[in-house]
C-alpha cells in the first residue's frame, strides 16, 4: 500500500514546542485519514529545528465507497412532501426510492451510493486546513501573506504512492507554497535544494546533507560524545536530561565542543556556576569523577563543523560564560554581605495573598507552628524556630532573583556562611521538599517540622479564603502540598494528627484582625457565643467552621490517590479509612498493609465470607427489631459449636485488642485468623434464625461479637468479595 511523506520546512522552530509540535502533526493527519476510512499501518513524527515531518505507511490508496440510506416520508404522503424528499436525496422520481417497513409503516427510503475519492485527493484536501489551522501556542503573520506559523513556512514537501513505483507529489498549496517532493539540507554546510521520493529516500538525503532528522537520535549523539569528550580529559559529565532534550531541538547536525573557564569562579557554589551557564549558553558542566566537584571546564555543542575545528566557536562562549559567571559571582558575594535575619523587614512590604497578610506575617505563623510541631517530631524547638525564621528570607538574595530555581539551597549555603547550626541552614533547603513525586523528602527534625509547618499554614489559608483545586486548577500548588504533606509523615513514620495539625494551624490566622479567619471568628462570637466559652472552645470551632474536617477529607483524599496508584483496592481503602484513627496517616496505612496481607490468605478469604454471611443475617434481623446488643449468654449455647466459637471470640479479643494498642496490626489479624475455623464450624453446624426467641437473640448476639471483633482493625463491611 502507498506511503505518505509529509514535510513542513520553516525558519527556526523554538526547541520547547518541537516535540508537541510533533506529536500534534501526526495525531492531526491520522485522526482525518482515519474518519475518512483510510486506516493506516504505522506513522511516525519527527522535528528538528527547520522542519516538522511525518511518514505514514500503509494508506489505501482509494477511500473505500460509502452506501448511505436517507429516510424520507411514508407512502401517500403530500406531494410536497415528496418533492422535498425528492430533491434532499438527488432523486429525480419517487420510483427510485425503496419502499421499507417498520412499526409506524411503510416509507420511502433513497439509497444512494458514493464512489470513493483517490487517497491522494483526500489528503489534499485535508493538509492544507491541517497547517492552515495547527495548534502553536504562539503564531506570527510575515510579508504580505494571511498564513500564520510558529516561523515563517518556506516550503511543504508531500509525496505519496506505493514503494514499487515513483511516488506523486500530493497536490495542493497553502498561501501560495505549493507542495512539491524537493527539501533542504543544514542551513550552513548544505543549503542547496534536495529532491526526494519516499521516507528512506528521505532520511538518507537529508544525513547527506547534514542533518539527523530523529530528535532522540540527536541527543543519544550529544549524550555519547559528551561523556568521551570529558573522559578523554579525565572528567565526567554532569548529566542534565532536560537541558539534552532542549540543545538537541536546538541543533540538526550536534558537534560536540569542550571550553574552559577561569579557576578562580570555582569559589561560588557549584549550583551557581551550573545555574549561569546552563542558563545562558545551554551549555554541559564537568566534575571530577574523585571529588564529585565542579571542574573549570565546559561541553558546548554546535551545530555546524567548523573549518578551525571549533575553536572560534569555544573562543565565544568562553566570552559569555566568562562575564555571565563575573555578575554570578558579584551576585553571591554582595548577598554575604548582608545577614539573613536582616532580610526580614523588607518582606513586611510584601504581600503574600491580599487575604492572607504579607509574607512577614506568614513567616512568623511558620515559626509558631514550627515550634508546636518540633517536640512532634523529636525536634528541638529553639533550632526550629530559628530554621522557620530563616527559611525564606533567600528569596530576597541576588542569586536567588536572577535564578529562582535556587531557592533554599542558597538559603543552605547562605546560613552555612553565617555561622547558623548545620540543622538550620539544611532546613532552609529541604523546607522545600519534596517539590515532586520523584524527589527525597526532608529527614532532619529540624527540616521536618519546618517542612510541615510551611505545608500546613499555605493549606489551611488557601482552604479558608475558598481557594480550593477545582478539575485540572490548582494555581497555588494544594495537590502538591498536601502530597508533600502526606510523604513527609509516612516516609518519616511520624505519629501526626490532621485534626492537631490543621487545627493549629488556624490559630496563626487568629493573630491578624482583617484575615478572613478571624472575621469569621469575631462574626460568630457575636451571633452564637455561648457564656463562659474558653479561647480554645472557640479555636476549634472555627477549625470546624472553615474546613478543616474538609481539608483533612482533601488530604486523605490525596493518600487514597497515591495508595490506589500502588496497587490498593477501594473496598480495601475504604475499609481502614473508616477506623477511628483515620486522620493518623501512618496508621492508615498500617491497617492497610495488616488488611491487604490478611486477606491474601486462606484463612482472611474464608473469615470474611463467614464475616458477611454473619452481618447479613444481623441485617436482616435488625431490620426488624432493631440494633443487637450485648453480650450472648453462655448458659443459652445448646451446641458446643456455639461454646467454641463463644471461647475463641472472647480470648483472641483480649490478644487483638492488646495487639492493636501495640499498634501491631499484623499481630492484630494473625489473631482474628484463629477465628476462621470455629466460625466455618458454627456456620455448618448451628441454625441462627430458631423459633426459639431467646435462643435466637443469644446466637445473634454471638453473631455481633464477630462483627465487633474484625472492627478492631478495618471495616469489613465495606471490603467486597
Amino acid at each position: 500500500m502507498p506511503d505518505l511523506l509529509l514535510e513542513l520546512f520553516s525558519e527556526e522552530i523554538p526547541a520547547r514546542m518541537q516535540a508537541r509540535a510533533a506529536a500534534d502533526l501526526q495525531k492531526l493527519v491520522t485522526d482525518r485519514l482515519v474518519a475518512a476510512g483510510l486506516v493506516y499501518e504505522g506513522a511516525k513524527a519527527f522535528a528538528t529545528p527547520r522542519r516538522l515531518a511525518l511518514s505514514v505507511h500503509g494508506v489505501p490508496a482509494r477511500k473505500p465507497d460509502v452506501k448511505e440510506e436517507r429516510k424520507g416520508p411514508k407512502v401517500g404522503a403530500p406531494e410536497q412532501a415528496i418533492a422535498g424528499f425528492l430533491r434532499a436525496a438527488g432523486l429525480t422520481s419517487i420510483d427510485q426510492a425503496k419502499v421499507q417497513a417498520d412499526k409506524k409503516g411503510d416509507f420511502y427510503v433513497a439509497v444512494t451510493e458514493k464512489a470513493g475519492k483517490p487517497a491522494i485527493d483526500v489528503l489534499a484536501e485535508m493538509i492544507p486546513e491541517i497547517v492552515r489551522t495547527f495548534p502553536w501556542p504562539k503564531q506570527m503573520r510575515w510579508g504580505a501573506g494571511r498564513l500564520t506559523w510558529v516561523r515563517p513556512l518556506h516550503s511543504i514537501l508531500a509525496t505519496f504512492g506505493p514503494e514499487t513505483e515513483e511516488p506523486d507529489v500530493v497536490n495542493f498549496s497553502v498561501d501560495g507554497i505549493a507542495a512539491g517532493n524537493e527539501t533542504r539540507g543544514h542551513r550552513f554546510m548544505a543549503p542547496g535544494a534536495i529532491t526526494v521520493r519516499r521516507f528512506d529516500d528521505y532520511i538518507a538525503k537529508l544525513e547527506a546533507a547534514k542533518v539527523v532528522l530523529d530528535p532522540v537520535r540527536r541527543m543519544d549523539m550529544v549524550r555519547a560524545d559528551a561523556k568521551n569528550l570529558a573522559f578523554a580529559q579525565g572528567y565526567e559529565l554532569v548529566e542534565d536530561e532536560a537541558l539534552l532534550a532542549e540543545v538537541a531541538g536546538l541543533v540538526e547536525w550536534p558537534v560536540t565542543l569542550m571550553g574552559s573557564f577561569d579557576p578562580a569562579f570555582l569559589e561560588i557554589p557549584g549550583e551557581v556556576i551550573r545555574a549561569t551557564i546552563r542558563t545562558n549558553q545551554k551549555c554541559f558542566v564537568l566534575r571530577d569523577p574523585a571529588t564529585a566537584k565542579l571542574v573549570n571546564k565546559f561541553i558546548l555543542v554546535a551545530n555546524i563543523e567548523a573549518s578551525d575545528g571549533g575553536k572560534a566557536i569555544v573562543a565565544g562562549n568562553e566570552r559569555v560564560i566568562r562575564a555571565r559567571l563575573s555578575d554570578a559571582k558579584f551576585f553571591y558575594e554582595t548577598d554575604l554581605k548582608t545577614k539573613l535575619e536582616d532580610r526580614l523587614p523588607k518582606f513586611e512590604q510584601i504581600v503574600f495573598h491580599e487575604k492572607l497578610g504579607t509574607q512577614a506575617e506568614r513567616i512568623q505563623r511558620i515559626v509558631a507552628r514550627a515550634t508546636e510541631l518540633a517536640p512532634l517530631v523529636k525536634a528541638d524547638p529553639k533550632k526550629a524556630a530559628r530554621a522557620a525564621l530563616l527559611c525564606k528570607t533567600d528569596l530576597l538574595t541576588d542569586v536567588v532573583g536572577e535564578f529562582p530555581e535556587l531557592q533554599g539551597l542558597m538559603g543552605r549555603y547562605y546560613a552555612e556562611a553565617q555561622g547558623e547550626d548545620e540543622a538550620v541552614a539544611h532546613a532552609c533547603e529541604d523546607h522545600y521538599k519534596p517539590k515532586g513525586p520523584d524527589d527525597l523528602v526532608p529527614g532532619d527534625p529540624i527540616s521536618i517540622a519546618v517542612a510541615l509547618a510551611d505545608k500546613i499554614d499555605t493549606l489551611v489559608g488557601f482552604w479558608a479564603i475558598d481557594e480550593k483545586p477545582t478539575g485540572s486548577k490548582d494555581p497555588y500548588a494544594l495537590r502538591r502540598a498536601a502530597l508533600g504533606v502526606i510523604r513527609i509523615i509516612l516516609d518519616n513514620k511520624l505519629r501526626l494528627r490532621l485534626s492537631e495539625a490543621c487545627g493549629g494551624a488556624v490559630a496563626g490566622y487568629l493573630m491578624r484582625e482583617n484575615s478572613v479567619i478571624r472575621q469569621g471568628v469575631d462574626k460568630w462570637i457575636e451571633e452564637k457565643a455561648q457564656p463562659n466559652e474558653t479561647v480554645k472552645q472557640t479555636v476549634a470551632r472555627v477549625v470546624r467552621g472553615y474546613g478543616a474536617s474538609d481539608l483533612q477529607n482533601f488530604i486523605k483524599d490525596r493518600l487514597k490517590f497515591q495508595l490506589r496508584a500502588q496497587g490498593a483496592q477501594h473496598d480495601q481503602l475504604d475499609a481502614v479509612f473508616g477506623s477511628k484513627d483515620s486522620d493518623d496517616l501512618f496508621l492508615i496505612v498500617s491497617r492497610l498493609d495488616a488488611l491487604v496481607g490478611f486477606l491474601n490468605t486462606d484463612d482472611g478469604k474464608n473469615l470474611l465470607a463467614g464475616y458477611k454471611r454473619a452481618v447479613n443475617i444481623l441485617a436482616i434481623e435488625e431490620k426488624k427489631t432493631g440494633s443487637v446488643i450485648g453480650a450472648s449468654d453462655p448458659t443459652k449455647f445448646l451446641l458446643q459449636q456455639e461454646v467454641d466459637l463463644a471461647d475463641i471470640l472472647r480470648n483472641q479479643k483480649e490478644i487483638i485488642d492488646a495487639a492493636i494498642k501495640l499498634e501491631n496490626f499484623h499481630g492484630a489479624m494473625s489473631a482474628m485468623a484463629q477465628l476462621r475455623p470455629k466460625v466455618d464450624a458454627f456456620f455448618e453446624k448451628v441454625t441462627v434464625n430458631v423459633d426459639d426467641k431467646a435462643l435466637r437473640e443469644n446466637r445473634l448476639k454471638l453473631l455481633n461479637e464477630i462483627r465487633e471483633a474484625t472492627r478492631a482493625v478495618a471495616d469489613f463491611s465495606k471490603i467486597g468479595g
